[in-house]
């Protein structure tokens, strides 16, 4: 009896087993069948993402809005008044059209034929139905739109307009343009202004480049659209063409992939004590950094309020997007090398390398943390630090360096003048009295 009971349990078992087994495998060809069914691919459209977990962490302020959401991924998250801000916006632009429904229509009809295309320029699916995600891209584009033309032209303006009136919204819409998960696609941007263009030579990057003109540095970019249409450049949002504006003005050369890794470099206070000097360059970019005849020559980048968020939405950008090269992510890099300290910041603000609004310390804070957590395959100045890691280790320089900083007053000078003549003096006599004993030991 016994027996039985234990071959009915291991008969059950076995049947358990063998209906488990069944179980999974006709779950895993429901599995494959779904996976062959969809495509998972990304789109080549691709160029709006979420910014990374692993850099979001650093400053989370420098990549979430502070008052205006732009596009889908933040929808809904702005303040109410700065969405009204949005529909005054469009009712204006509408109200200088002599039909305002034709022009509407003839705006929801432009961006509802590339929708799919809009759509696509985003890293995760979006889950709005077409009017809504039409009317998200149709405002934000025209607000956009409008305000570039009313930032360039004053008598587009209204006197009570928020915008130019409160200081605070300025501040707030230099923020909230740049970042990543903010852009709304560019050739949403283009339909929209190409529809309410107000004379035939107005340009969406012309006003989009004078509106960021003071980004980076006091000097405006001398990039133009004919530069864009040379290089044969497609732009996707504006933080893209943020970036387009500081390469186009490098030379192919200095564009090309370095062969060399990155390069340990000292703080701007080694490099100093070791001679190497550092003097301004007005270029037009920041990034076109160079090292001649023991001299670093660094365009001033602007460090104010909106740096950090710039620099890191840039590299953000760099580090999520397909083959783009980390030239913003190596500029981060180095010039993190350079400052080390506060005594770092405050060299080269001495020397106009920086142009500093900030305090020393939060200068440090900001450059120390930039870069951390990225990654850099080729850096774009490799050759600049090997040219002066190889310089900083040569005697001259050091020497001079070590005169130059330790006998500057006169009786500084003096006193080293008659320490040498002293110890000249003594070499002689010491040599006199070696050679007359030589001759005494000969005679």
């Amino acid at each position: 009896m016994n027996e039985m009971r234990y071959n009915i349990k291991i008969s059950m078992a076995e049947s358990k087993k063998e209906d488990y087994s069944t179980i999974n495998i006709n779950s895993l060809q429901c599995s494959f069948e779904n996976i062959m069914r969809y495509n998972f691919s990304v789109s080549p459209n691709c160029c709006i993402f979420r910014t990374p977990t692993i850099l979001y962490r650093h400053n989370e302020a420098a990549y979430k809005p502070n008052a205006f959401s732009f596009g889908p991924l933040h929808h809904g998250k702005q303040l109410e008044f700065t969405q009204k801000i949005k529909w005054d916006y469009l009712q204006g632009l509408l109200g200088r059209s002599t039909c305002p429904e034709k022009l509407y229509s003839e705006l929801v009809q432009t961006i509802s034929s590339v929708e799919a295309e809009a759509r696509n320029c985003y890293a995760e699916s979006i889950g709005l139905t077409t009017e809504k995600f039409v009317e998200i891209l149709l405002l934000d584009g025209c607000f956009i739109s409008e305000l570039f033309r009313k930032d360039a032209k004053e008598e587009l303006r209204d006197p009570n307009d928020p915008i130019f009136t409160i200081a605070c919204l300025q501040e707030y819409l230099n923020h909230d343009l740049i970042l990543l998960e903010n852009q709304i696609p560019w050739l949403v941007l283009e339909r929209l202004f190409t529809l309410t263009k107000l004379s035939p030579n107005e340009s969406l990057i012309k006003l989009t480049l004078d509106f960021f003109g003071n980004l980076f540095s006091s000097k405006k970019p001398s990039v133009t659209e004919n530069h864009f249409q040379e290089r044969k450049i497609e732009i996707k949002h504006i933080l893209d063409l943020l970036r387009h504006s500081l390469l186009l003005p490098l030379s192919p050369d200095k564009l090309k992939q370095k062969d060399g890794g990155w390069e340990p470099l000292p703080c701007a206070t080694k490099l100093k004590q070791a001679g190497i000097k550092f003097e301004k360059e007005m270029r037009d970019t920041i990034l076109d950094i160079n090292f001649r005849n023991g001299v670093l020559k660094i365009p001033p980048l602007l460090i104010q309020e909106t740096t950090e968020t710039m620099l890191r939405n840039l590299i953000s950008f760099e580090q999520s997007y397909p083959n783009y090269a980390p030239i913003i992510t190596s500029f981060a890099k180095l010039m993190d090398d350079l400052v080390d300290t506060e005594n770092d910041v405050e060299i080269l603000a001495e020397n106009d390398s920086i142009d500093n609004w900030l305090k020393s310390q939060d200068a440090k804070q900001f450059f120390n943390k930039l870069y951390h957590d990225t990654f850099v395959k080729q850096f774009f100045y490799h050759d600049i630090c090997h040219q002066m890691n190889k310089h900083r280790k040569r005697w001259w320089p050091r020497l001079r360096f070590f005169y130059l900083h330790n006998f500057t007053t006169p009786l500084a000078l003096v006193s080293q003048v008659v320490g040498a003549i002293l110890l000249i003096l003594t070499f002689l006599q010491t040599l006199y009295s070696i050679l007359g004993v030589v001759g005494d030991k000969k005679s």
